[in-house]
C-alpha cells in the first residue's frame, strides 16, 4: 500500500489559528460527512471529486489534508490529487478518529461554519425575533407587515409562510425599500430554520433600514412545530428592477469597511490572481440569472445569501482571499461584511459593468477524462433487450429515483466494489449519469474490477430522454445505500417533529461548540 505524508490535528489547529491557507477535505459521501466532521472541513466526495476539485481548490500548491473514517477513500483521493498536479497533499493522521482522539471538536450537519456563525451573530447582536405564534397573530390581524423569505427561490416554492415574498438573502438590502409601504411596516425575515433568518434580519438592521425588523424564530420549522399550515408553489418574487436608496449604498460600504473589507481595482485583482502563493476566489454575488446574462470573465456565480450560508462549499480553502463583485455595490458590500466577520480576508472589486463581457454558465475546468468507447441511446435500447448488458447509473440518487433508464442500477463510485457485488454479473457494462460527464471517469475502474467490456452512453440519460425513449421512476435497483446526500431536517414537507426539533436543539448548541473548538475567528461589528 502506498504511504503518504501525514498531518496531525495539532499542526492543522495551529495553521487555522494563524489564518494560514488550509484545505481539510472529507472525501466520504455527504450523509457520512454530516454525521461528524471538523468545523472547517469541506466535503468533496471521492465519487465526484473530478467535478468539483479545480473550482473549490483552484491553486495546485495549496496545503491539502484529506481524511475519511477508515473506509480507505483518503488514500485513493490523495493519489488522484497528486496525479492532477496538487503538490502538497497529506493524510490526516489517524483519520477522523485521530482528530477526535487528539481533542478536536466534531460538528454535525452541513455548512456548519455558516450555521454556527448565525448563532454567534444572534448571541452577540441580540437580533430581534418573533415566534411563529406572534407572526401568525399579526397575519390574522392583517397588521402592517411584510414577510420576506431569504432562501433560494426553489426552496421558497417548496414551502413558505403564508403571504411571504421570496427575497434571497443578498437581495434584501437592495430590494427592501420597494417592498415596505411605510416606515412603520414591520419586516419579518424567515428561512427554513434559523441561519438565513438571523443573517437576513441583521443585514437589514446593519444596512440602516428604519423599519422594525425581526427574524421569524426557527423559520418554517418553528411554524410547522406550532401546528400552522404552510403555503406551497407560490410565485411571489421581489421586483428585480428595484434598487437601493443612495443612503443604503453608503451605509453598506461603511459597514463593509468597518468589518475590515477593502475595495480594490482591476489592477490589484489581476496581481492577486497571478500570485501563486495565495488562493484568490472571485465570486459574483448577484442572482444566477444576472450572472448568466453578463459577468466578468473568470468569475464564479455565488449569490450572496447562499455564499454566506454555504461558504465551505464555495470557498473550500480556509484562509484564502475572497473578492466579490456585483453591479450595484450593495450586494457585494453586504455579503463582504459578513464574510469578513466570519474570519475571511475579503475585498470588493470596484467593478465596471461594461467589463461584464462573458455570458452563460461558467465552464468548469476538469481533470483529463479517459477515452471511452461510446454507444448511442438507440443502440443501448437494442442492447438492453439482449442478455448480458448491465447499465450502471452514477447520477445522484435523487435524480435516479425521479427518472432513470429501465433496468439501470444506481451506485456511487466511492462504493463501486461493494455495488458490483450486488449487481448481476454482466457480459458487458454501459455507464451513464445525467450527461455521462461523471460516468466517463468511472470507465477504467469498472473495467479493472470486472474484466469485462465497458462502454459509455453518449450524452447520458439526458440524450436518452431527448429521444423520447421510455423511463422508469422509483427506488428499485439501488446497488448501495443512499449516502450521496444528507437529507436536511428542514427540507421538504414530510419531516418528523422529532427530527426538526432535534435539528433546532443542535443549532442552539453551536455557540458552545464554537467555544470548545476555539479556531473559528468569528466576530461582529
Amino acid at each position: 500500500m502506498a504511504r503518504f505524508q501525514t498531518r496531525h490535528f495539532s499542526q492543522l489547529r495551529q495553521q487555522l489559528l494563524a489564518k494560514e491557507e488550509v484545505a481539510i477535505i472529507d472525501v466520504r459521501e455527504e450523509a457520512d460527512f454530516a454525521q461528524n466532521h471538523p468545523l472547517f472541513a469541506a466535503n468533496l466526495p471521492l465519487s465526484k471529486l473530478e467535478l468539483e476539485i479545480f473550482r473549490r481548490i483552484p491553486r495546485r500548491h495549496t496545503a491539502i489534508t484529506v481524511y475519511d473514517n477508515g473506509e480507505g477513500l483518503a488514500a485513493l483521493a490523495i493519489a488522484r490529487l497528486q496525479q492532477w498536479g496538487y503538490t502538497d497533499v497529506a493524510q490526516l493522521e489517524g483519520g477522523l478518529a485521530g482528530w477526535k482522539a487528539a481533542g478536536g471538536e466534531l460538528f454535525q450537519d452541513v455548512n456548519s461554519p455558516s450555521k454556527a456563525f448565525g448563532e454567534f451573530v444572534e448571541a452577540n447582536k441580540a437580533t430581534p425575533s418573533l415566534s411563529a405564534q406572534d407572526v401568525k397573530s399579526l397575519i390574522d390581524q392583517q397588521a402592517d407587515i411584510v414577510i420576506v423569505d431569504a432562501r433560494r427561490f426553489d426552496e421558497y416554492q417548496t414551502m413558505s409562510i403564508p403571504g411571504s415574498i421570496s427575497v434571497p438573502g443578498a437581495e434584501l438590502a437592495q430590494r427592501i425599500a420597494a417592498l415596505v409601504p411605510h416606515r412603520e411596516t414591520q419586516v419579518i425575515v424567515n428561512c427554513a430554520g434559523r441561519t438565513r433568518s438571523i443573517i437576513g434580519a441583521q443585514s437589514l438592521i446593519n444596512a440602516g433600514i428604519e423599519n422594525p425588523v425581526f427574524a421569524l424564530r426557527n423559520g418554517t420549522i418553528g411554524w410547522t412545530l406550532a401546528g400552522f399550515t404552510l403555503e406551497h408553489q407560490q410565485q411571489r418574487y421581489y421586483d428585480d428592477a428595484a434598487v437601493a436608496p443612495e443612503a443604503t449604498r453608503v451605509q453598506a460600504r461603511a459597514l463593509a469597511e468597518r468589518a475590515g473589507v477593502i475595495f480594490i481595482d482591476n489592477a490589484t485583482l489581476a496581481r492577486w490572481r497571478q500570485d501563486d502563493s495565495r488562493t484568490t476566489y472571485l465570486f459574483d454575488v448577484r442572482s444566477q440569472q444576472e450572472f448568466e446574462t453578463a459577468h466578468l470573465p473568470g468569475s464564479i456565480s455565488a449569490p450572496g445569501g447562499q455564499l454566506v450560508q454555504e461558504t465551505d462549499h464555495f470557498a473550500s480553502v480556509r484562509g484564502a482571499r475572497i473578492v466579490l463583485i456585483d453591479d450595484d455595490g450593495v450586494r457585494s458590500a453586504m455579503t463582504a461584511s459578513w464574510l469578513a466577520q466570519m474570519g475571511w480576508e475579503v475585498a470588493v472589486l470596484n467593478a465596471n459593468p461594461a467589463a461584464f463581457t462573458a455570458s452563460g454558465a461558467a465552464i468548469a475546468e476538469l481533470p483529463p477524462a479517459p477515452i471511452a468507447e461510446e454507444i448511442s441511446p438507440q443502440q443501448l435500447a437494442d442492447d438492453l433487450t439482449q442478455d448480458g448488458t448491465v447499465l450502471l447509473d452514477f447520477t445522484t440518487s435523487a435524480n435516479y429515483i425521479a427518472r432513470h433508464i429501465p433496468g439501470a442500477w444506481w451506485l456511487t463510485r466511492s462504493q463501486l466494489p461493494q455495488a458490483l457485488e450486488n449487481i448481476p454479473e454482466a457480459r458487458r457494462y454501459v455507464l451513464t449519469c445525467g450527461s455521462s460527464l461523471l460516468a466517463r471517469y468511472a470507465i477504467a475502474d469498472v473495467a479493472a474490477l470486472t474484466g469485462k467490456p465497458v462502454k459509455l452512453l453518449t450524452g447520458g440519460t439526458q440524450a436518452w430522454i431527448a429521444q423520447n425513449l421510455p423511463l422508469e421512476h422509483g427506488a428499485q435497483r439501488l446497488a448501495v445505500a443512499r449516502r450521496d446526500r444528507y437529507r436536511r431536517p428542514y427540507e421538504g414537507t414530510d419531516n418528523s417533529a422529532h427530527a426538526t426539533q432535534a435539528y433546532l436543539d443542535w443549532e442552539y448548541g453551536l455557540v458552545a461548540q464554537l467555544e470548545r473548538d476555539g479556531t473559528h475567528g468569528f466576530y461582529t461589528v
